[in-house]
């Protein structure tokens, strides 16, 4: 298999005056000075994301099975995020979140299948702006670039997929095991041939339903090899799986002194995972903190501290916080926090933030659903976090959830009322996003081909 082809992009056209605003977000062209091959003061940055990921299954965590024992290694030597969360539970919106530092409703990209804004500033174009060479290997089809936008803010976007999920007809992802090859492969070959910095990002789907056992790692976890351990469990045993070759990465670049004392390394995952927590299992459709949380940690020797970071942190600030600790100016439109200065050491976290969320459908699977307002009509719930007091609102039923996290940690005993009892906060945000929705509606659609509506359908997200 060729792990170094590109991609062919198909974007969605521009959709009127409605997206001036953003638009006028993205910073002008680089002159060519600031094009020119950036000097050696800029470092490398590799970017791990692990699917469907929920922070309190990692042994660097709290969790009692030894799940991630490379992971924890590479953690305890940087910054970790203890409260960390995504804006949305979903692959796609949250990766998009994730590089452009923009709300799901802002980005367009709400539900997976419906492609972000094209032309839209993130951290992989202004660091491809400044230089580096960029690549990302992705092994979920719903980072596919045709149906998310993703491939135009990267040099070289590779989709590996090499094998079935659940009962598909079609080769949709790819394992561990293959991701880390292609990226290894492309790294020993940048490092051979190129002097510029480079960004590197490496998605794996590990440990996204259906929850294969990976047998090899079961003994180790306690976990029963024979018959069909309860899905918790597998679910275990492919976050082991993902680790170890997360584990062969980051090696090939702690092995070389040079590379690892210039290369900013993060890890985080798009959402976490319901493991049967409130009656559901999966993800997207409810933002509880089962599915919000998620592992954050970043490392550079001798620039970063160790230590545990206790203040809320979102995805939307991985982008601003690559580009301060890289030296480089962040878009005014980024949305995110950036920590670089509280990293360095040289500033104290922020106090009394507000983060919010947002739950949409999960995929869109008919081209007739993409046209007729998919964004707007997908808009599940809108949630807002204070401290530790969390508020959720659920359009369907109008029904609003008050949860004291201090006390109740699992969202067990959430105060319930009618709609109209939310905040006036969460009422305007609830405002906000539906404004964003449909705005980014009137956004041309892209053309959902069967293959695609096939592989959606594959990765469980039938209505």
């Amino acid at each position: 298999m060729n792990r170094r082809r590109r991609l062919r992009r198909s974007l969605p056209l521009l959709g009127g005056a409605a997206l001036l605003p953003l638009l006028l977000l993205a910073p002008r062209a680089a002159s060519p000075a600031a094009q020119q091959r950036p000097g050696p003061r800029f470092p490398n940055v590799l970017v791990v994301t692990i699917d469907t990921l929920r922070a309190d299954r990692l042994s660097g965590y709290g969790y009692g099975r030894a799940t991630t024992p490379n992971l924890d290694r590479w953690m305890a030597s940087g910054a970790r995020f203890a409260q960390a969360r995504t804006v949305e539970p979903l692959t796609n919106p949250a990766v998009c979140s994730m590089f452009t530092s923009l709300y799901p409703h802002e980005h367009g990209a709400t539900r997976n299948g419906l492609a972000m804004r094209p032309g839209l500033p993130s951290a992989a174009a202004a660091l491809r702006r400044r230089g580096y060479r960029s690549a990302a290997f992705v092994g979920n089809w719903t980072l596919k670039d045709r149906i998310s936008g993703l491939g135009e803010h990267f040099e070289g976007y590779h989709e590996v997929f090499t094998r079935k999920r659940w009962f598909g007809v079609f080769k949709g992802e790819a394992t561990a095991e293959d991701l880390t090859d292609a990226a290894l492969d492309w790294l020993a070959d940048h490092q051979q041939a190129h002097r510029r910095p480079f960004l590197l990002w490496v998605h794996y789907v590990e440990p996204h339903a259906p929850y294969r056992l990976q047998a090899g790692f079961a003994g180790r976890l306690g976990i029963a090899a024979a018959g069909e351990p309860p899905r918790p469990d597998r679910y275990d045993s492919e976050i082991a799986f993902a680790d170890h070759h997360v584990g062969r990465l980051l090696a090939a670049v702690e092995r070389d002194a040079a590379l690892a004392a210039n290369t900013i390394v993060l890890f985080t995952a798009d959402h976490g995972e319901s493991l049967g927590e409130h009656g559901a299992w999966g993800h997207g459709r409810q933002l509880y903190d089962t599915t919000l949380r998620i592992p954050l940690a970043i490392a550079w020797p001798g620039r970063i501290p160790a230590g545990v970071i206790e203040a809320p942190a979102l995805n939307l600030d991985i982008a601003p916080t690559l580009l301060g600790l890289a030296g480089l100016p962040v878009p005014g439109g980024f949305r995110g926090f950036d920590w670089s200065a509280v990293l360095r050491g040289g500033a104290p976290p922020p106090r009394g933030r507000v983060v919010w969320f947002q739950a949409h459908k999960g995929a869109v699977l008919s081209q007739q659903e993409a046209r007729s307002g998919a964004r707007r009509r997908g808009l599940l719930e809108v949630a807002l976090l204070t401290g530790m007091r969390k508020e959720i609102l659920r359009l369907e039923g109008t029904r609003r959830w008050l949860f004291d996290l201090a006390r109740d940690p699992a969202e067990r005993r959430g105060q319930a009322a009618e709609a109209n009892a939310a905040s006036a906060e969460l009422r305007r945000w609830m405002t906000q996003v539906q404004q964003g929705l449909a705005a980014s509606d009137r956004l041309a659609p892209i053309e959902l081909d069967p293959e695609s509506v096939e592989k959606l359908r594959a990765l469980g997200y039938a209505e």
